[in-house]
C-alpha cells in the first residue's frame, strides 16, 4: 500500500463526499481533500501535492502546476475537452486520464424513456387530454410497434450495452457498429449483426432504428450527415444520447422537416450556452427543432438523477487500486483514440 493524496477541483455535494468518505474510511493511507479549485488565480497547495485530481473542468495552469499528479479523474461522461490539454501534459510524464461511466445507467434508461415516448407518441397524446381531447384514435396519432424492429446500436460502450440490455426483451433485432471489435471481451446478450466504422452505409440500409451512443471524436464528429439519414429511410427513427456534434444539425432539421426519416428523440444539443432571444427563451440549437412534430425535446438530462450516490463508485475504485499499488485501472481514455 501506498500513502496516496486525492483533491477535488470542482464543488462537491456535502452528501456525495460523506459517502466518498465513509467508502474509504479503512484506507488509512488516503488522504482526502474537497477544496481544491483555483482560488483568485491561485492554485491551493493541495492540489500541489495531490496524486489524484477528480474533477471536469480543469485549467491548463492547475494541471502544469499539479506536478505530483499521476491521475486524473473525470466524474461525468465525454472528455474530448480534456485530449489535447492531457495530450500536453503527458509530453513529460504518465498521468491516467479518466472517463468517468457512473451515469451510464441513466442515460441508458433516458434513452430507451425517448425511444418509447417517441413511439407511442407520449407527448402529442399527453398535450391534447391536456386541452380535452378524449382518445383522438389511430387516425391523428398512432402508435409505432417496436415489435419486429431492427434496432441499430451505434457505438458499444457502457451505454449502448446498457441499452441493448433493456431492450432485449422486446422482439426485435439487434444490429451494431463499434470502432474496435477487439475489444468486446464478454459474449453479446442476444445475437446481433457486426459492423465496423468503413460499413456505415451497410449498417443504416440494415436498420430501422439508430440510437447513437458514442464518443465524439475528430472520426465521429458529423458522422451522420443528410445522405446517412437518407440511408436510414422514411420509416427511420433516431435517438441520440451522446453529443450533438455527431450529427450535422442542418442534415438533422432537413431530414425531419421534410420527412426524409420518420422521427427523432434528441437529448444532446449544438449550442452549449443557448442565450435568450427576444421573448426570453432559451433555444440549445439553429434551426427551429421546437416547431416540428415528429421530434421528442429533451434538455441533455440524461444523466440524471446526479444525486445518486453510486456513480460515484467507479470513481472510489480507482482510488482504491492506486491506493493498493496497482495499475490496472478502469476507464482509461486513450489519448490517441480521444476515448
Amino acid at each position: 500500500m501506498v500513502n496516496i493524496k486525492v483533491c477535488f477541483i470542482d464543488n462537491i455535494p456535502i452528501n456525495v463526499q460523506e459517502y466518498i468518505k465513509a467508502k474509504l474510511k479503512n484506507f488509512s493511507n488516503i488522504q482526502i481533500n474537497f477544496q481544491g479549485g483555483e482560488q483568485k488565480g491561485s492554485i491551493p497547495k493541495n492540489v500541489l501535492d495531490a496524486d489524484i485530481l477528480v474533477g471536469w473542468h480543469p485549467t491548463q495552469a492547475l494541471l502544469k502546476r499539479a506536478e505530483k499528479m499521476r491521475m486524473f479523474i473525470n466524474p461525468g461522461a465525454g472528455v474530448r475537452h480534456l485530449i489535447q490539454i492531457f495530450n500536453d501534459v503527458n509530453q513529460n510524464r504518465l498521468v491516467y486520464l479518466i472517463n468517468g461511466h457512473g451515469n451510464s445507467y441513466f442515460v441508458a434508461q433516458h434513452a430507451v424513456a425517448l425511444l418509447l415516448s417517441l413511439m407511442n407518441k407520449i407527448i402529442l397524446h399527453h398535450q391534447w387530454m391536456k386541452v380535452g381531447k378524449w382518445r383522438t384514435g389511430d387516425k391523428e396519432g398512432a402508435s409505432i410497434p417496436l415489435r419486429f424492429k431492427k434496432v441499430g446500436l451505434f457505438g458499444y460502450g457502457a451505454i449502448n450495452q446498457k441499452i441493448h440490455r433493456m431492450l432485449s426483451g422486446f422482439s426485435i433485432d439487434f444490429s451494431i457498429i463499434r470502432k474496435n471489435w477487439y475489444k468486446q471481451k464478454k459474449p453479446l446478450l442476444t445475437e446481433v449483426q457486426k459492423f465496423e466504422f468503413n460499413q456505415l452505409h451497410e449498417f443504416l440500409e440494415n436498420i430501422d432504428i439508430l440510437i447513437i451512443a458514442v464518443p465524439v471524436t475528430s472520426s465521429t464528429e458529423g458522422i451522420i450527415k443528410l445522405k446517412e439519414l437518407e440511408l436510414l429511410g422514411p420509416q427511420g427513427l433516431l435517438v441520440n444520447v451522446s453529443r450533438g456534434e455527431i450529427i450535422d444539425e442542418r442534415s438533422l432539421y432537413y431530414a425531419l422537416k421534410h420527412q426524409v426519416i420518420t422521427g427523432a428523440a434528441i437529448d444532446v444539443w449544438y449550442v452549449k450556452d443557448p442565450k435568450k432571444d427576444k421573448e426570453g427563451k432559451k433555444y440549445p440549437y439553429n434551426f427551429p427543432f421546437h416547431e416540428l412534430e415528429n421530434i421528442v425535446l429533451s434538455p441533455h438530462r440524461g444523466y440524471s438523477p446526479f444525486n445518486d450516490l453510486l456513480r460515484w463508485n467507479e470513481v472510489i475504485e480507482n482510488i482504491t487500486r492506486m491506493a493498493d499499488g496497482r495499475d490496472d485501472f478502469i476507464n482509461v481514455v486513450d489519448l490517441k483514440e480521444e476515448y
